[in-house]
């Protein structure tokens, strides 16, 4: 898929990668030394921004310059995760579905196209990404998702999961006890003897790390099953 379309560029809202500090140290890498002296000429001069000499010194944000995926690119990406926590910001010009669960998986929290990154759409997506937010081209939004759906049709459906990470009976039960039912009318209405309610009831806290009946319901009011 090639990547354009700047203005369909939506931020995608993620929990805080870090705390942000006064200066972000930015590692730039790219497939050629005229893409990179790009990106750097792009961020020279920004408040706050700070581009460090070498790709793998300490930094806080790595942006990497890339027309595609390559093997290279895929290299430099897991080594990155591997080492540091930090995120990635992506610019390229093609990227693929499975290229962009790839990149996902290796912290890439902003795809930009490269033919169209301009300095501010650059500095933007940086605060955002360390803001704890990401950017991504509407188009790629839709390819997570839909990995996203196949994902739980593959993984949970197969389980007999929900979306919440219960089962059909779970919820049952779940759904009764936030009416104010108590065990023995639980089981009553659902042919279960009292016995298996508070099994049902045990397994869920403890499969989620709930502590009791309430923690239990605010769970799966939060996950939208009840």
């Amino acid at each position: 898929m090639t990547v354009q379309s700047v203005p369909q560029a939506r931020s995608v809202r993620t929990s805080p990668v870090s705390p942000v500090s006064l200066v972000t140290r930015i590692a730039v890498a790219a497939a050629d030394q005229l893409s990179r002296v790009g990106v750097v000429t792009l961020l020279q001069g920004q408040a706050g921004l700070k581009v460090v000499n070498d790709e793998r010194a300490e930094s806080d944000l790595l942006i990497l310059a890339t027309p595609r995926l390559d093997s290279r690119a895929v290299s430099l990406l897991r080594r990155s995760a591997a080492v540091t926590p930090r995120p990635v910001v992506l610019v390229v010009d093609e990227i693929s579905e499975q290229e962009l669960i790839l990149a996902v998986e290796c912290r890439v929290l902003a795809v930009l196209p490269r033919a169209a990154t301009t300095g501010e759409l650059l500095v933007r997506s940086v605060r955002s990404v360390m803001d704890g937010g990401g950017v991504l081209p509407a188009p790629l939004v839709g390819d997570l998702l839909k990995y996203l759906r196949a994902l739980q049709k593959d993984v949970l459906q197969e389980a007999g999961l929900g979306a919440a990470g219960l089962t059909p009976r779970e919820v049952e039960v779940i759904r009764l006890m936030a009416d104010g039912l108590e065990t023995t009318e639980i089981g009553a209405r659902l042919g279960y003897s009292g016995r298996t309610v508070k099994g049902v009831i045990h397994q869920v806290a403890r499969k989620h790390q709930l502590r009791n009946r309430s923690h239990i319901i605010a769970h799966a009011m939060r996950s939208g099953v009840i």
